[in-house]
């Protein structure tokens, strides 16, 4: 009885099954006849685009050969060619998610109609994608991420994978399509290209690059398959989280393994590898070594303020696109290389200059140190680098005022400060609009020490007169009654002999003269041209004042700095790289005669600890420059070849007296002419140095 029983309930549960079969197979039936009529009316045609890949940031080493900087990304992707993946990448992919590939015509029909079907009573979505198919969904993925506009790309996405029959069947219709205008191995080579890794990591040539430390073309059997299974379930199989208790390091990546030794065994039985090689693969353990892609500026090490610089420039580069959204777009779909005008020899001068010579930080005192080259008559900056280092992020900028995202060296608008008042070293633009008017480097003005200068003449602005409230003094006392010439008050730094000499000029065209070598606040606002300004107290990036000097120092012609030599998009094409642009600043015989009270500044005046301390000697150009109360000092420079910018400032705050404080390396009032020669021995190793031009002699006499 219990037997006929237990046999009779055999017997229902068989007829259960037979009933459930039959409807399935009757619903398949039904929904694989819907599928075709809806294939066939639904588009078939997929546009693809370009994918996300890296973009990547280069200086010049000493050797000439570029020297990766950093890279940027929001999907860490390289793109190669089929020959460039291994074989073993291509059958572990085809034998594990899709051995069908070569044979369907972009369907993998069972396997789709079964997900389709467990879809339409569950809810849920099931495998059985082709790879055609897994390449079509990402295709449009990517689509979505190209979108600037976060609200639009996360509406994109939604749509590109919701869970439904609807997303699934256009999915199928595209893939056959797709099949249509592309041959088997491309769509693998573009899949293999496309699809996610875990994480950020897109494409094999980063997954090898992330997980093994390799290429996609140096994978080794078992680590293809172990790559290849991480595309079934990013989430569960990648091999970055070892302490995973399910797929970490104390269980050998279990789950990794698992899916990894499946594919082993498809390949095997698909013949695609051999008895041995199978079993010496499934014997290797799984032994990731991670390898963090670097990403961002502050990769960059002590570069990092200039590369900030790189990305700031682009960011405002029409060659990236007509508007900001198009440029920030592009930057998202990356695949740049970017070929800096950074030469690492000199950087590495300023690196090494500024940590010997000023800390990254120092009681009470926010202070700052900067290095800024440029090549002469390129406007090429070769050299930037400040004491501080760098982050964006302000978790990190609250650890020690050690860190910080603002470069020093640039305006405000670029990333940079707010300037830092430049003192005597901007005395030069009255200099050149002394020279001029027609004066003379011998000619004189009255340069005694006074309370009241009377009124000084300004075009733009009409007549000055600041009474009793502006009295400037000097360094070193100058004898009452006396009269400097423009050279004895260039050579001594005389404040009141230049401010004698802007008393015969129009302030208003002393500004013009400064703003004819490109000189600007750094904050936007314009240059301020008051009496006191003649003496430095506009606050000006050390950037642009380099520039100013490397236009001295090239016969009057200045050229705006340049960050970019050249820029490759993806696929190698040449892009246009922003151009410097060069403008006749004075003429030639008042730069010459500039040049020339420039050169005893060196070998006469306040520059000669600098000038004496630089080998090898070239012929070179100079001014000092101290603000009030000593709080930045600065050196600045050229030869015919590189104008170099050093300083000393206070960042904010109260700040030190520099005359009263001293580092390690020495008084910090020096330390500027302690960097600058550090500097320009460098360069003027490297590029040499030629004679300056001769001034007629009316202009020296």
């Amino acid at each position: 009885m219990t037997q006929e029983l237990s046999g009779r309930k055999t017997a229902r549960r068989s007829r259960r099954r037979s009933r459930v079969l039959i409807a399935l197979g009757i619903v398949i039936a039904l929904l694989a006849t819907a599928v075709v009529v809806v294939v066939v009316s639904l588009p078939d045609d997929l546009t693809i685009g370009r994918l996300s890949q890296k973009s990547n940031i280069y200086a010049t080493a000493g050797d000439g050969t570029p020297t990766l900087l950093a890279s940027f990304y929001d999907q860490n992707r390289v793109e190669v060619s089929s020959d460039a993946i291994s074989q073993y990448v291509k059958d572990a992919a085809t034998s594990g998610e899709d051995p069908g590939f070569y044979d369907h015509g972009g369907i993998n029909i069972m396997g789709t109609l079964t997900g389709a079907a467990t879809t339409l009573f569950t809810g849920e979505v099931r495998g059985g994608s082709s790879i055609t198919q897994q390449y079509v969904k990402n295709v449009l993925v990517q689509e979505c991420e190209a979108l600037s506009d976060d609200d639009e790309r996360m509406s994109c996405y939604d749509t590109a994978t919701e869970t439904s029959p609807d997303r699934k069947l256009k999915e199928m219709s595209l893939a056959v399509g797709l099949e249509k205008k592309y041959s088997k191995d491309d769509i693998l080579r573009q899949y293999l290209n496309i699809t996610g890794f875990g994480g950020s990591v897109y494409g094999i040539e980063a997954a090898a690059n992330y997980y093994y430390n390799t290429t996609a073309a140096a994978l080794t059997l078992p680590q293809a398959a172990s790559l290849v299974a991480i595309v079934n379930n990013p989430v569960k199989f990648q091999l970055d989280v070892p302490e995973n208790p399910e797929n970490g390091a104390a269980n050998g990546y279990a789950a990794n393994k698992d899916r990894r030794d499946y594919i082993l065994d498809e390949m095997l039985r698909l013949k695609k590898i051999s008895a041995a090689d199978h079993e010496a693969a499934i014997a290797a353990p799984i032994e990731p070594t991670i390898t963090e892609p670097s990403t961002g500026c502050q990769t960059a090490g002590g570069s990092a303020f200039f590369c900030d610089l790189v990305l700031q420039t682009l960011r405002n580069d029409p060659a990236f696109g007509a508007d900001a959204d198009t440029r920030l777009a592009n930057f998202r779909l990356g695949g740049y290389n970017v070929y800096t005008t950074l030469d690492l020899d000199l950087q590495t001068a300023a690196l090494d200059t500024l940590a010997e010579n000023v800390p990254t930080t120092y009681d009470d005192w926010d202070v700052g140190g900067v290095v800024t080259s440029v090549g002469v008559g390129s406007g090429r900056v070769l050299a930037m680098a400040q004491n501080k280092d760098y982050s964006q992020d302000p978790a990190v900028q609250a650890t020690g005022a050690n860190y910080t995202g603002i470069n020093y060296n640039t305006d405000l608008g670029q990333g940079g400060s707010n300037g830092f008042q430049t003192g005597s070293t901007y005395k030069v633009f009255t200099l050149a609009e002394w020279l001029n008017q027609g004066n003379s480097l011998g000619d004189t003005a009255s340069s005694w020490e006074r309370s009241d200068w009377g009124e000084f003449e300004d075009s733009c602005n009409g007549p000055q007169d600041y009474g009793t409230d502006f009295a400037p003094s000097n360094d070193s006392s100058s004898d009452d009654d006396s009269y400097y010439s423009a050279l004895e008050s260039t050579i001594d730094s005389i404040n009141t002999g230049y401010i004698g000499m802007a008393k015969e000029l129009d302030l208003c065209n002393i500004r013009k003269t400064a703003e004819a070598f490109g000189v600007h606040r750094a904050d936007g606002a314009a240059l301020e041209q008051g009496a006191s300004a003649v003496l430095g107290t506009n606050e000006i990036a050390p950037l642009t004042m380099a520039a100013a000097y490397a236009g001295i120092a090239n016969n009057g012609v200045t050229c705006s700095p340049i960050v970019i030599d050249r820029i490759t998009g993806p696929g190698g094409a040449e892009l246009p790289a922003p151009q410097s642009t060069c403008a006749q600043s004075v003429s030639s015989e008042v730069a010459a005669a500039m040049t020339y009270a420039m050169q005893r500044v060196m070998t006469r005046g306040s520059g000669t600890p600098s000038y004496y301390d630089t080998e090898p000697e070239v012929p070179m150009i100079g001014k000092t420059g101290t603000t009030d109360e000593n709080k930045d000092t600065w050196m600045a420079g050229a030869s015919t070849k590189v104008a170099t910018i050093a300083g000393v400032v206070n960042v904010s705050g109260a700040g030190e007296d520099q005359r009263e404080t001293y580092f390690e390396s020495g008084q910090a009032a020096k330390a500027r002419h302690r960097m600058w020669p550090d500097m320009m021995s460098v360069a003027n190793a490297k590029f040499g140095g030629d004679e300056f031009t001769e001034p007629p002699r009316d202009l020296v006499r």
